[in-house]
C-alpha cells in the first residue's frame, strides 16, 4: 500500500509541477500583453491598448487559478496523508476548488463585459452567459454546503481533525 501511495504522490507532484509551469507561462504572456498595451512606441490606438490590458488581466486570472489549484492539490493530496473520502474532507476540497473557479469566472465576466462593451457589443450575451453560469455555480455550491451540513454534524471529530491539521500543512516548507 505504501508503494501505491508513493505512486499517487508522484503523480500529484507531477500535476502540481505542470500547474506551476502553466501559471508561469501565463504570467509571462500577461507581461508581454501588458507591455503590448502600454508600450509608448507601439503606436496602437487607445482601444487596442485597452484590450491588451484587459487580456493581460484575463491571463493573470487564469494563472492565479492554476497556482491555487496546484496549492490545493499539494495541501490536500500530498501534504495531508489521508484520503479525501470523509464528507468533511470532500467539502473542504470542493469548497477550495469552487472558490477559485467562481472568483476567476467572475473576473473573466467583468473583463469580457468591459471588452465587449467597448468593442463588439453583440457578444455581450456571451459575457452574460458566463456571468449567469457563475451565479448558478455559486448557488449550487451554497446548496451543496447547506445540504452537507448534516454530514458534518454526524462527524464532528473529522472536522476537528481537519482543522487541527491546517497549521501543520501551512507551516511545512
Amino acid at each position: 500500500m505504501k508503494v501505491i501511495r508513493k505512486v499517487f504522490v508522484l503523480g500529484y507532484s507531477g500535476i502540481i509541477f505542470l500547474f506551476i509551469c502553466c501559471a508561469l507561462s501565463l504570467i509571462f504572456f500577461a507581461v508581454l500583453e501588458l507591455w503590448h498595451g502600454i508600450n509608448p512606441t507601439g503606436g496602437l490606438p487607445l482601444q487596442e491598448r485597452f484590450n491588451a490590458i484587459l487580456e493581460s488581466i484575463g491571463l493573470l486570472t487564469i494563472a492565479v487559478v492554476a497556482l491555487e489549484l496546484g496549492q490545493t492539490i499539494l495541501e490536500e493530496e500530498v501534504q495531508r496523508e489521508v484520503q479525501v473520502s470523509a464528507p468533511t474532507r470532500v467539502r473542504r476540497f470542493l469548497s477550495r476548488f469552487m472558490a477559485v473557479v467562481i472568483v476567476a469566472l467572475s473576473i473573466e465576466t467583468l473583463v469580457s463585459v468591459f471588452q465587449f462593451a467597448h468593442g463588439d457589443t453583440s457578444r455581450l450575451i456571451q459575457a452574460a452567459a458566463v456571468g449567469t453560469a457563475t451565479g448558478v455555480l455559486l448557488a449550487a455550491w451554497g446548496l451543496f454546503i447547506k445540504l452537507n451540513k448534516s454530514a458534518e454534524e454526524l462527524e464532528p471529530e473529522a472536522m476537528a481533525e481537519a482543522k487541527k491539521e491546517d497549521p501543520k500543512v501551512q507551516n511545512e516548507p
